[in-house]
């Protein structure tokens, strides 16, 4: 990032500037809110200070956008971030509430230090658009998370995560609820990622319904000139007595569809790529075994509910990373954007 390359730069609490605006830093200490309308934005950040820290961003419906960086007692680091706007914050429902105006800031990580911060507009970044379920949503309150929520703190700057997945949200309901795809599918342009994962509320759908639901929001994607791409839902934590996943922690739904295996014929025979979430959390939830595999998701001890579908943020994070390492085994164009040393974890 070069500090002095920035235009267009949008000061904390300021109107938003025109084009031609000298670039304006502020300090960001905890939280912090930028009055900016709704698109998206690079986020320009030096990170570290006098003392030692490790210091994240997290943005909106707390989004995860970076990482907590480690720095040194009188280090500073540069990163950038790009993210979206938007009202409601969280989920197409609003059910959330709508969130604060503006862009919302907060620092994370164990020893946070203030930052210097501006915000960019992007009008032309790429975007990765989600639609999904409560697996992969923006929750803007604890304890809930889904694996989209943390899928940014995995690209440097540059293409936009647009997570519109939506708790309850099955095949048939996010086609017939005007919230959900008759809203993301106008703001699709050419060349942007879908990334399509329904599964875990088509508990009463048939193979035929699911088949042509999955066909329909691939065309809409298509038609619009963007890519989409199939991805399979992540395992519930259901284990058998022989400490394998049953069918129900695999996503087989009550009238004994194999979700996950239709996703993937429908993918071959649509000839799109698969990102097969399913597989590849299944190897990570069972080769740590039953208790042990416990804290990827919420647990009575630290969240005060046993769920064995929700994510913890930690399990939020592990499954983004399954994500994108998925991405970029798939070589999905996208995948150029993916910050190597988060992949290497």
């Amino acid at each position: 990032m070069k500090i002095l390359a920035l235009v267009a730069v949008l000061a904390l609490g300021a109107v938003p500037a025109v084009a031609d605006a000298a670039p304006r830093w502020s300090v960001c200490d905890g939280s912090c809110s930028f009055d900016v309308p709704a698109g998206d934005y690079q986020v320009d950040v030096v990170l570290g200070g006098r003392d030692a820290g490790s210091t994240g961003l997290d943005v909106e419906a707390r989004r995860i956008a970076l990482a907590p960086v480690v720095t040194k007692a009188g280090q500073h680091v540069e990163r950038s971030v790009t993210v979206e706007v938007r009202t409601p914050e969280g989920m197409p429902s609003g059910q959330d509430g709508p969130g604060t105006p503006g862009l919302q800031v907060h620092l994370t990580g164990p020893a946070p230090q203030p930052v210097r911060i501006a915000v960019t507009p992007k009008p032309r970044a790429p975007r990765i658009f989600v639609i999904s379920d409560s697996t992969a949503s923006d929750w803007a309150n604890l304890p809930k998370n889904g694996w989209a929520q943390a899928l940014p703190e995995y690209f440097r700057a540059g293409p936009s995560v647009r997570n519109y997945a939506q708790s309850g949200a099955s095949t048939v309901s996010y086609l017939a609820d005007p919230l959900y795809f008759a809203r993301v599918r106008p703001m699709v342009r050419r060349g942007d990622t879908v990334l399509i994962q329904l599964a875990h509320n088509d508990k009463q759908t048939t193979e035929d319904v699911y088949r042509a639901n999955l066909a329909t929001l691939i065309d809409g994607v298509r038609a619009q000139g963007g890519a989409p791409v199939l991805v399979t839902p992540p395992v519930r934590h259901r284990f058998g007595a022989d400490g394998k996943l049953t069918p129900l922690g695999l996503v087989v739904n009550n009238i004994g569809v194999d979700l996950p295996a239709v996703l993937r014929d429908v993918a071959r025979q649509q000839k799109i790529p698969l990102l097969d979430l399913t597989a590849r959390s299944q190897a990570l939830v069972e080769g740590l075994g039953e208790a042990a595999s416990w804290p990827l998701y919420l647990t009575l001890a630290h969240d005060g509910v046993d769920d064995a579908t929700h994510l913890s943020r930690y399990g939020a994070e592990q499954f983004a990373a399954l994500v994108a390492q998925a991405m970029a085994q798939a070589r999905l164009p996208i995948s150029f954007f993916l910050r190597p040393e988060r992949l290497r974890r």
